[in-house]
Protein backbone atom coordinates (compact mmCIF):
# COMPACT_ATOMS: atom_id res chain seq x y z
CA UNK A 1 0.00 0.00 0.00
CA UNK A 2 1.68 3.23 -1.14
CA UNK A 3 1.92 6.16 1.24
CA UNK A 4 2.80 9.52 -0.24
CA UNK A 5 5.23 11.61 1.78
CA UNK A 6 4.60 15.23 0.85
CA UNK A 7 7.08 17.90 1.84
CA UNK A 8 8.98 20.85 0.48
CA UNK A 9 12.55 22.11 0.68
CA UNK A 10 11.04 25.51 1.39
CA UNK A 11 9.84 24.21 4.76
CA UNK A 12 13.48 23.75 5.77
CA UNK A 13 14.25 27.45 5.20
CA UNK A 14 11.93 28.76 7.93
CA UNK A 15 14.36 29.34 10.80
CA UNK A 16 13.40 30.90 14.14
CA UNK A 17 16.92 30.59 15.56
CA UNK A 18 19.28 27.95 16.91
CA UNK A 19 17.69 27.99 20.37
CA UNK A 20 14.12 27.58 19.12
CA UNK A 21 12.78 24.01 19.41
CA UNK A 22 10.80 24.23 16.15
CA UNK A 23 13.83 24.09 13.87
CA UNK A 24 14.83 22.85 10.39
CA UNK A 25 16.72 19.92 11.95
CA UNK A 26 13.34 18.30 12.59
CA UNK A 27 12.81 17.83 8.85
CA UNK A 28 16.36 16.61 8.24
CA UNK A 29 16.11 13.99 10.99
CA UNK A 30 12.74 12.69 9.78
CA UNK A 31 13.94 12.48 6.18
CA UNK A 32 17.10 10.61 7.19
CA UNK A 33 15.12 8.12 9.28
CA UNK A 34 12.58 7.51 6.53
CA UNK A 35 15.38 6.82 4.04
CA UNK A 36 17.04 4.42 6.49
CA UNK A 37 13.77 2.65 7.33
CA UNK A 38 13.68 0.33 4.33
CA UNK A 39 10.19 1.55 3.45
CA UNK A 40 11.12 3.01 0.07
CA UNK A 41 9.17 0.32 -1.78
CA UNK A 42 5.88 1.53 -0.27
CA UNK A 43 6.63 5.26 -0.15
CA UNK A 44 6.20 7.85 -2.84
CA UNK A 45 7.82 11.24 -2.27
CA UNK A 46 6.22 14.40 -3.65
CA UNK A 47 6.96 18.12 -3.43
CA UNK A 48 4.15 20.33 -2.20
CA UNK A 49 2.82 23.24 -4.18
CA UNK A 50 2.10 26.49 -2.34
CA UNK A 51 -1.45 26.69 -1.08
CA UNK A 52 -3.94 28.79 -2.98
CA UNK A 53 -5.20 31.97 -1.34
CA UNK A 54 -8.77 30.74 -1.74
CA UNK A 55 -7.90 27.61 0.27
CA UNK A 56 -6.46 29.66 3.13
CA UNK A 57 -9.57 31.82 3.21
CA UNK A 58 -11.87 28.82 3.64
CA UNK A 59 -10.29 28.16 7.05
CA UNK A 60 -9.05 31.62 8.01
CA UNK A 61 -10.52 35.10 8.10
CA UNK A 62 -9.65 36.96 4.91
CA UNK A 63 -8.34 40.03 6.76
CA UNK A 64 -6.12 37.83 8.94
CA UNK A 65 -4.60 36.12 5.90
CA UNK A 66 -3.84 39.51 4.37
CA UNK A 67 -2.27 40.66 7.65
CA UNK A 68 0.15 37.71 7.59
CA UNK A 69 1.21 38.60 4.05
CA UNK A 70 1.57 42.26 5.05
CA UNK A 71 3.71 41.50 8.12
CA UNK A 72 5.98 38.95 6.46
CA UNK A 73 9.55 40.30 6.19
CA UNK A 74 10.94 40.82 2.74
CA UNK A 75 14.26 39.26 1.73
CA UNK A 76 16.92 40.19 4.25
CA UNK A 77 14.36 41.98 6.44
CA UNK A 78 14.19 41.95 10.23
CA UNK A 79 12.48 39.07 11.99
CA UNK A 80 8.94 39.71 13.16
CA UNK A 81 7.45 38.20 16.32
CA UNK A 82 3.84 37.27 15.62
CA UNK A 83 3.28 35.94 19.13
CA UNK A 84 5.47 35.15 22.16
CA UNK A 85 6.64 31.84 20.63
CA UNK A 86 6.49 32.42 16.88
CA UNK A 87 8.84 34.33 14.60
CA UNK A 88 8.58 35.12 10.90
CA UNK A 89 11.73 35.71 8.87
CA UNK A 90 11.97 36.28 5.13
CA UNK A 91 11.57 32.58 4.26
CA UNK A 92 8.74 31.89 6.72
CA UNK A 93 5.73 32.88 4.64
CA UNK A 94 6.80 30.68 1.74
CA UNK A 95 7.36 27.77 4.14
CA UNK A 96 3.89 28.26 5.63
CA UNK A 97 2.29 28.38 2.18
CA UNK A 98 3.98 25.11 1.20
CA UNK A 99 3.09 23.47 4.54
CA UNK A 100 -0.61 24.20 4.04
CA UNK A 101 -0.30 23.37 0.34
CA UNK A 102 1.03 19.93 1.22
CA UNK A 103 -2.24 19.09 2.95
CA UNK A 104 -4.47 20.32 0.13
CA UNK A 105 -2.25 18.39 -2.31
CA UNK A 106 -2.68 15.31 -0.12
CA UNK A 107 -6.46 15.69 -0.21
CA UNK A 108 -6.40 15.88 -4.01
CA UNK A 109 -4.17 12.79 -4.29
CA UNK A 110 -6.05 10.63 -1.82
CA UNK A 111 -9.53 11.52 -3.04
CA UNK A 112 -8.43 10.87 -6.63
CA UNK A 113 -7.27 7.39 -5.51
CA UNK A 114 -3.70 8.18 -6.53
CA UNK A 115 -2.52 7.32 -3.03
CA UNK A 116 -4.26 5.43 -0.22
CA UNK A 117 -2.88 7.75 2.44
CA UNK A 118 -0.41 10.60 2.85
CA UNK A 119 1.93 11.96 5.48
CA UNK A 120 2.73 15.68 5.19
CA UNK A 121 6.24 16.12 6.56
CA UNK A 122 6.10 19.88 6.88
CA UNK A 123 6.78 22.87 9.07
CA UNK A 124 5.76 25.28 10.46
CA UNK A 125 3.07 23.23 12.22
CA UNK A 126 -0.50 24.45 12.23
CA UNK A 127 -2.90 23.35 14.95
CA UNK A 128 -2.55 26.44 17.19
CA UNK A 129 -3.44 28.84 14.35
CA UNK A 130 -7.06 29.91 14.70
CA UNK A 131 -9.46 31.51 12.30
CA UNK A 132 -7.88 34.93 12.86
CA UNK A 133 -4.64 34.25 14.73
CA UNK A 134 -1.18 32.72 14.47
CA UNK A 135 0.35 31.29 17.64
CA UNK A 136 2.36 28.49 19.23
CA UNK A 137 4.90 28.08 16.37
CA UNK A 138 1.99 28.01 13.87
CA UNK A 139 1.27 30.54 11.10
CA UNK A 140 -1.61 28.93 9.17
CA UNK A 141 -3.65 25.91 10.25
CA UNK A 142 -2.49 23.27 7.77
CA UNK A 143 -4.90 20.53 8.80
CA UNK A 144 -7.96 22.81 8.94
CA UNK A 145 -7.10 24.24 5.51
CA UNK A 146 -7.00 20.66 4.19
CA UNK A 147 -10.27 19.72 5.87
CA UNK A 148 -12.08 22.73 4.41
CA UNK A 149 -10.61 21.90 1.00
CA UNK A 150 -12.06 18.38 1.25
CA UNK A 151 -15.48 19.71 2.26
CA UNK A 152 -15.81 22.72 -0.02
CA UNK A 153 -13.85 21.71 -3.13
CA UNK A 154 -14.38 17.95 -3.16
CA UNK A 155 -17.88 18.07 -1.71
CA UNK A 156 -17.41 15.68 1.20
CA UNK A 157 -20.09 15.80 3.88
CA UNK A 158 -18.18 14.48 6.90
CA UNK A 159 -14.50 14.54 7.87
CA UNK A 160 -12.80 13.68 11.15
CA UNK A 161 -9.68 15.32 12.58
CA UNK A 162 -7.74 13.43 15.27
CA UNK A 163 -5.05 15.40 17.11
CA UNK A 164 -2.64 13.53 19.41
CA UNK A 165 -0.14 16.34 20.00
CA UNK A 166 0.84 16.99 23.62
CA UNK A 167 -0.81 20.43 23.31
CA UNK A 168 -4.51 21.05 22.69
CA UNK A 169 -5.35 21.83 19.07
CA UNK A 170 -7.02 25.07 20.09
CA UNK A 171 -6.66 26.70 16.68
CA UNK A 172 -8.29 23.79 14.90
CA UNK A 173 -11.12 23.75 17.42
CA UNK A 174 -11.59 27.50 16.93
CA UNK A 175 -11.99 27.00 13.19
CA UNK A 176 -14.34 23.99 13.27
CA UNK A 177 -16.25 24.65 16.50
CA UNK A 178 -19.51 25.48 14.71
CA UNK A 179 -19.09 23.20 11.71
CA UNK A 180 -20.98 19.97 12.28
CA UNK A 181 -19.43 18.45 9.14
CA UNK A 182 -16.23 18.06 11.19
CA UNK A 183 -15.62 15.72 14.10
CA UNK A 184 -12.63 16.98 16.09
CA UNK A 185 -10.89 14.74 18.64
CA UNK A 186 -7.93 16.07 20.63
CA UNK A 187 -5.82 14.70 23.48
CA UNK A 188 -3.42 16.95 25.36
CA UNK A 189 -1.55 17.34 28.60
CA UNK A 190 -3.64 19.42 30.97
CA UNK A 191 -3.17 21.91 32.52
CA UNK A 192 -0.61 22.95 29.93
CA UNK A 193 -0.17 25.39 27.04
CA UNK A 194 -2.45 26.72 25.54
CA UNK A 195 -4.61 26.12 28.66
CA UNK A 196 -7.74 25.32 26.65
CA UNK A 197 -9.79 22.23 25.91
CA UNK A 198 -11.69 21.80 29.17
CA UNK A 199 -14.56 24.14 28.25
CA UNK A 200 -18.01 22.83 27.21
CA UNK A 201 -18.22 22.10 23.46
CA UNK A 202 -20.69 20.79 20.91
CA UNK A 203 -21.17 17.04 20.58
CA UNK A 204 -18.71 16.72 17.68
CA UNK A 205 -15.72 17.95 19.68
CA UNK A 206 -14.15 15.26 21.85
CA UNK A 207 -11.42 16.66 24.10
CA UNK A 208 -9.45 14.34 26.36
CA UNK A 209 -7.29 16.18 28.94
CA UNK A 210 -4.36 14.04 30.08
CA UNK A 211 -2.48 14.54 33.38
CA UNK A 212 1.29 15.07 33.29
CA UNK A 213 3.19 11.83 33.82
CA UNK A 214 0.58 9.62 32.17
CA UNK A 215 2.07 6.41 30.74
CA UNK A 216 1.42 5.17 27.24
CA UNK A 217 -0.88 2.37 28.35
CA UNK A 218 -2.91 4.77 30.52
CA UNK A 219 -3.09 7.28 27.67
CA UNK A 220 -4.33 4.65 25.20
CA UNK A 221 -7.12 3.72 27.59
CA UNK A 222 -8.12 7.35 28.09
CA UNK A 223 -8.54 8.17 24.38
CA UNK A 224 -10.90 5.28 23.60
CA UNK A 225 -13.92 7.66 23.50
CA UNK A 226 -12.39 9.06 20.28
CA UNK A 227 -12.81 5.81 18.46
CA UNK A 228 -16.44 5.38 19.47
CA UNK A 229 -17.14 8.93 18.28
CA UNK A 230 -15.40 8.34 14.94
CA UNK A 231 -17.26 5.05 14.43
CA UNK A 232 -20.60 6.76 15.02
CA UNK A 233 -19.69 9.76 12.83
CA UNK A 234 -18.70 7.61 9.81
CA UNK A 235 -16.26 10.08 8.24
CA UNK A 236 -15.54 10.05 4.52
CA UNK A 237 -11.93 11.09 5.19
CA UNK A 238 -9.78 11.10 8.32
CA UNK A 239 -7.15 13.73 9.05
CA UNK A 240 -4.48 13.34 11.72
CA UNK A 241 -2.68 16.19 13.46
CA UNK A 242 0.35 14.07 14.26
CA UNK A 243 2.25 15.64 17.14
CA UNK A 244 4.95 13.47 18.67
CA UNK A 245 5.85 15.75 21.58
CA UNK A 246 4.01 13.44 23.98
CA UNK A 247 7.01 11.10 23.68
CA UNK A 248 8.77 10.31 26.95
CA UNK A 249 12.04 11.74 25.55
CA UNK A 250 10.51 15.11 24.64
CA UNK A 251 11.26 17.79 27.20
CA UNK A 252 8.52 20.13 25.96
CA UNK A 253 5.88 17.91 27.54
CA UNK A 254 5.49 15.51 30.45
CA UNK A 255 3.61 12.58 28.92
CA UNK A 256 5.30 9.17 28.70
CA UNK A 257 4.39 7.81 25.27
CA UNK A 258 6.83 5.74 23.22
CA UNK A 259 6.84 4.41 19.65
CA UNK A 260 4.63 1.41 20.40
CA UNK A 261 1.91 3.77 21.62
CA UNK A 262 1.97 5.77 18.39
CA UNK A 263 1.76 2.46 16.53
CA UNK A 264 -1.33 1.45 18.52
CA UNK A 265 -3.02 4.84 18.03
CA UNK A 266 -2.37 4.75 14.29
CA UNK A 267 -3.67 1.17 14.08
CA UNK A 268 -6.96 2.18 15.70
CA UNK A 269 -7.36 5.13 13.34
CA UNK A 270 -6.48 3.01 10.34
CA UNK A 271 -9.04 0.36 11.27
CA UNK A 272 -11.74 3.03 11.40
CA UNK A 273 -10.57 4.47 8.08
CA UNK A 274 -10.77 1.03 6.49
CA UNK A 275 -14.29 0.62 7.84
CA UNK A 276 -15.69 4.00 6.87
CA UNK A 277 -13.60 5.67 4.14
CA UNK A 278 -11.72 3.03 2.18
CA UNK A 279 -8.63 3.56 4.33
CA UNK A 280 -8.20 7.19 3.28
CA UNK A 281 -6.02 9.02 5.82
CA UNK A 282 -4.13 12.30 5.61
CA UNK A 283 -1.64 12.90 8.41
CA UNK A 284 0.30 16.13 8.94
CA UNK A 285 3.19 16.75 11.29
CA UNK A 286 2.57 19.00 14.27
CA UNK A 287 4.91 18.92 17.29
CA UNK A 288 7.82 16.74 18.30
CA UNK A 289 11.12 18.28 19.35
CA UNK A 290 13.36 15.49 20.66
CA UNK A 291 14.88 14.82 17.26
CA UNK A 292 15.68 11.12 17.49
CA UNK A 293 12.39 10.26 19.21
CA UNK A 294 10.50 12.38 16.68
CA UNK A 295 12.06 10.60 13.70
CA UNK A 296 11.55 7.13 15.18
CA UNK A 297 7.93 7.94 15.99
CA UNK A 298 7.22 9.28 12.50
CA UNK A 299 8.63 6.10 10.94
CA UNK A 300 6.52 3.96 13.30
CA UNK A 301 3.43 5.98 12.32
CA UNK A 302 4.16 5.78 8.59
CA UNK A 303 4.84 2.02 8.79
CA UNK A 304 1.30 1.47 10.04
CA UNK A 305 -0.14 3.70 7.33
CA UNK A 306 1.83 1.61 4.82
CA UNK A 307 0.63 -1.65 6.40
Amino acid sequence: MTVTIIGSPYCNLHDMGDEHPEQPARMHKINDQLIASGLEYVLHFADAKPVKLSSLERAHDKAFVQSVFDRAPKEGGDRVWIDDDTIMMDKSLNAALHAAGAVTDAVDLVLADKSKSAFCSVRPPGHHAGRASSSGFCIFNNIAVGAMHALEVHGLERVAIIDFDVHHGNGTQNIVKDDERVLFCSSFQHPFYPFTGDEPCRKGIVNVPIPAGTSGSEYCEMIKPWFKAVDEFKPQLIFISAGFDGHADDELGQLRLVEKDYIWITEQIKALAEKHCEGKIISALEGGYALSALARSVVAHVKVLAN
